[in-house]
């Protein structure tokens, strides 16, 4: 009887119960919204996905972008790692922080400002055909950024900054020794790159690609704003749902399901791989930074510059773009800060409720990470354990998915919530949860439970013992995870962009929205205030927890 009424048992059940309310049961009316047509059991949305080709080629398009811009990804972040982390680069610490605002902002913005750059009327195009042109070749044209090698350029260098932080992780935890006995035997440069590194970074350089490919498929802004006729996925559900025409719903779901089905697969194929390459490893003797001869040096430092130049460069144009004067919707002579003053009051309105919604769903995300994370260390359980599984299903779920499947469920009494903030709120705290969940339960993992016994032994009850004893303990780590957590919620768009209506505009949704309308100036003006929140929150995150490197 204790145990049944234990409180750890109820916070489970409870903690349980949110997630089959909040996530399971959506998914499962999407699900029924796929298959049930009049009351009546049928296939026939999936046979119209497969058996046409417009559609289906939308999944091909998908893994088109999303398997190159992986492979690209690790091509550019393993090496920058690698360089970042084994010799003295000059700047080290502002090349980091530039290289995640690269990572954290949302990723439409990056194709927004390629299309200032090299679109058919961008800044970088003029000039390159002006010059080619002014030698003498009349007829020279720019290769066009929409398309396939537009949402390939944008994806790969919005996504190598998470293989740069993933692998700096893991090559923090190699033991120097093992490099020293490897250049004794005469394994040195690029052969102990590929021998040694490679190898021991194998699992964090297989989960990364995971991160990247997870990211580049459910990608919807930057296909739908740089694309045009490239069809992918996320664009394909979006425009069945929300499109102007032509919109079919029960399609819709239909399509969600195979993403999740295709996502599904490709995280359990990562994780058979991974596992084949698991093994444990403890810097006794971390890797100490070096200095490069002089010609190597010259390299690493171009690579790095010039990289993380290139990744930069969209933010530091928008930046530059939303002091640009502006006559209707054209950029002339001349600077000013009108771009601001038109979308002061959008500014205001879209600030607030990114600050309202994010911060009531970090704070949700935060209370529910402590519990979950002492769940998952403290009592383990079959139960607890199917609630750790649970809060890591959004992994592998589109965000456009995850909006769609909450519109389904909750559209209708007495759950009327569709077009609420309330929605998302939930939807950002289903997404979100398991960055705070992973640095909580890292944190916890170091804490003996000796401290906690102790309190309890003192007459403390098992619930004060944890949020007065244990929780202090935590804060570093629920802070970071938090941090990041709030980064990566004022920059979403894939599920607000489906669940949002004019009173809870968001900065993200108000970039969106000025960008469609072909309003530059005005959606740089936003963008600019966004980065600056994100960079703050960086900032923030970095005296917090007292360091000067972020790795994942």
């Amino acid at each position: 009887m204790k145990k049944r009424w234990d409180v750890w048992l109820i916070i489970s059940t409870a903690i349980l119960l949110a997630y089959g309310f909040f996530m399971l049961y959506p998914l499962f009316t999407i699900f029924k919204s796929a298959v049930i047509t009049n009351n009546q059991f049928t296939l026939e949305h999936f046979a119209k996905f497969f058996g046409k080709a417009i559609y289906f080629r939308s999944l091909t398009n998908s893994f088109n972008v999303s398997i190159w811009t992986t492979v690209i990804a690790l091509v550019l972040g393993v090496p920058l790692a690698y360089f970042y982390n084994l010799y003295e680069i000059k700047g080290k610490t502002f090349i980091q922080m530039i290289i995640i605002l690269c990572c954290m902002s949302a990723p439409f913005i990056g194709a927004y400002s390629w299309i200032l750059l090299m679109g058919r009327s961008g800044i970088i195009t003029q000039l390159i055909e002006g010059l080619v042109r002014s030698i003498g070749f009349a007829t020279f044209k720019m290769p066009s950024i929409y398309g396939f090698n537009g949402i390939l350029l944008v994806g790969a260098l919005q996504l190598f900054p998470l293989v740069f932080l993933y692998v700096s992780g893991a090559l923090k935890n190699i033991d120097n020794s093992l490099l020293e006995a490897a250049e004794n035997m005469g394994c040195s440069g690029f052969k102990r790159f590929f021998k040694v590194i490679i190898p021991l970074c194998m699992p964090t350089i297989l989960a990364a690609a995971l991160m990247v490919f997870m990211r580049a498929f459910a990608d919807f802004g930057t296909p739908l704003l740089i694309g045009e006729g490239y069809r992918t996925f996320p664009v394909e559900i979006y425009n069945q749902y929300m499109g102007e025409v032509g919109i079919d719903k029960s399609f819709a779901s239909a399509i969600s399901i195979i993403a999740i089905i295709v996502t599904a697969v490709i995280f359990l194929a990562q994780k058979f791989i991974a596992n084949r390459f698991d093994f444990k490893m403890n810097a006794l003797n971390p890797i100490e930074r070096k200095k490069a001869k002089p010609l190597a040096s010259l390299l690493m430092h171009g690579f790095t510059y010039f990289l993380v130049f290139l990744a930069f460069l969209p933010q530091i144009y928008v930046m530059y773009t939303s002091f640009l004067k502006t006559s209707g919707k054209m950029f002339v002579k001349g600077y000013s800060f009108n771009s601001y003053i038109k979308v002061s009051k959008d500014l205001i309105n879209s600030s607030k409720n990114t600050f309202v919604i994010g911060g009531l769903a970090l704070v949700v995300v935060i209370l529910l990470a402590i519990l979950i994370a002492y769940l998952v260390v403290r009592r383990r359980s079959a139960l607890n354990n199917l609630i750790d599984t649970f809060s890591m299903l959004p992994h592998i779920i589109p965000g456009s998915v995850v909006g769609i499947a909450l519109v389904v469920a909750f559209n209708r009494k007495p759950f009327a919530l569709a077009g609420t903030a309330i929605i998302m709120i939930i939807a950002l705290i289903i997404r979100r949860l398991p960055y705070t969940i992973r640095s909580s339960v890292a944190i916890l993992q170091q804490i003996p439970l000796t401290v906690e016994e102790a309190a309890i032994s003192l007459g403390s009850s098992k619930l004060a013992a944890f949020f007065k004893v244990t929780v202090p303990m935590m804060a570093n780590g629920i802070l970071s995870g938090a941090i990041l957590s709030w980064v990566t919620i004022i920059t979403e768009i894939s599920t607000a962009v489906i669940l949002y209506n004019y009173r809870t505009m968001t900065l993200t949704l108000a970039i969106y929205t000025q960008v469609l309308r072909g309003a530059y100036g005005p959606g740089a003006a936003i963008a600019t205030a966004l980065n600056v929140f994100t960079i703050v929150s960086l900032l923030l995150f970095m005296r917090v927890s007292k360091t000067k490197e972020i790795t994942f």
